[in-house]
């Protein structure tokens, strides 16, 4: 198969679809693999590296689009990666469709077949394509909020950590999964006092059992929250649905409840953000203040490092790529359900109930739409 890998052109996305060594594999298995000129360079991965692991460097985007079978990417296509969409071409990546209509009609009307990373789920329900990247966002939150509460950036000149007599920040954290445990841990480390809410009283008690006293638990309602924000210093929402939009789970009116100079940083953003006031910024302009709250609102955390979120993705994604080359995107959905639930969008069709729903479309079973497909090709 012929599998292209373009530079991504989001806003400081300095992440790229492939390592050298995911490119080697590839080629081992006698796929073709076409990286485009300088796409790895932010992250220390040069031109000459991808040769020798066997890649062809071509010059621009356009013609990965216009040559590949297979595309890989790391963030959402922006329009004009849309349009150089075909059909017959397969896109993996990252899309979080729910909040971006746009992107949504332009994917269906390239008539491509869409596989989400966020959306691909595996035999204990988890989202192995997300998790890498909810990690490293989690522990980013928790170094952006101690940035973001010192007083040059607008927060209250806080120290995450306190010092001996003066107390350590409060930091509040929406969600108890992947992102909230590892937000929790970088900002236990800081010496920061830590609470995470959650409405999963299992997850819960296993916080409880694996953290004890240095983390407290909430079970997470509206009036719980409101009561923690007039003592909370930074806090951290991370909170996902998979594949629909984030619920807004602190309202504008609630902001009055906190101090001057307090800090939200919305991990959630992607999916719209959990906070009524979140906009998406970037790395170049990450902060914003509403109500004298400051907000840190970055739609691609991990891009800020990506020598370390390109290694950790690649590990997860490969043999994902693996199996969809060599079977076929079709046939290897087919085959294997996990990876048929990252199916978004196929040949126009709609096939991510949540997607479908949010933005109003219809909804197409994932293997119905490729069987359709299928049985169209075969007549």
């Amino acid at each position: 198969m012929f599998i292209g890998v373009p530079k991504e052109v989001k806003t400081l996305e300095f992440r790229v679809g492939l390592t050298p060594t995911g490119v080697a594999e590839l080629v081992q298995q006698n796929h073709r693999v076409l990286i485009e000129s300088k796409a790895g360079k932010a992250c220390s991965f040069s031109d000459q590296q991808y040769r020798e692991a066997g890649a062809e460097i071509v010059d621009t985007a356009a013609e990965i689009f216009h040559r590949a079978e297979f595309i890989v990417k790391v963030k959402e296509p922006q329009a004009s990666e849309c349009k150089m969409l075909q059909k017959d071409q397969t896109l993996f990546a990252y899309l979080h469709l729910a909040p971006d209509p746009e992107q949504t009609r332009l994917l269906i009307e390239s008539n491509a077949t869409c596989i989400a990373y966020e959306t691909v789920t595996d035999e204990v329900g988890s989202l192995p394509l997300l998790t890498p990247m909810s990690e490293v966002a989690g522990r980013m939150a928790a170094q952006a909020g101690a940035h973001c509460l010192e007083k040059a950036q607008g927060g209250a000149g806080i120290l995450m950590g306190g010092v001996p007599g003066i107390a350590p920040a409060r930091v509040l954290i929406i969600g108890g999964g992947v992102v909230g445990i590892n937000a929790a841990r970088s900002a236990m480390g800081m010496g920061a006092r830590v609470t995470i809410a959650d409405r999963s009283i299992k997850r819960l008690q296993e916080l409880d059992r694996l953290y004890g006293d240095k983390l407290n638990t909430l079970y997470s309602t509206k009036e719980s929250i409101t009561q923690l924000l007039p003592e909370t210093d930074l806090v951290i929402g991370a909170v996902l649905i998979p594949g629909a939009a984030a619920p807004k789970l602190i309202s504008r009116d609630m902001l009055k409840k906190m101090r001057p100079g307090s800090v939200l940083v919305d991990v959630a953003i992607d999916q719209g953000g959990c906070f009524e006031t979140s906009m998406p910024t970037t790395h170049a302009n990450p902060c914003y203040e509403i109500d004298g709250i400051v907000h840190y609102c970055v739609a691609n955390m991990p891009g800020g490092v990506p020598r370390t979120s390109t290694m950790a993705l690649t590990n997860a994604t490969l043999p994902y790529v693996l199996k969809l080359a060599k079977q076929g995107p079709v046939r290897a959905m087919l085959d294997d359900e996990h990876l048929l639930n990252g199916l978004n969008i196929h040949q126009g069709m709609v096939t991510n109930e949540a997607v479908a729903k949010t933005l109003g479309y219809n909804f197409i079973e994932p293997a119905e739409a490729l069987l359709s497909s299928e049985i169209r090709i075969a007549s």
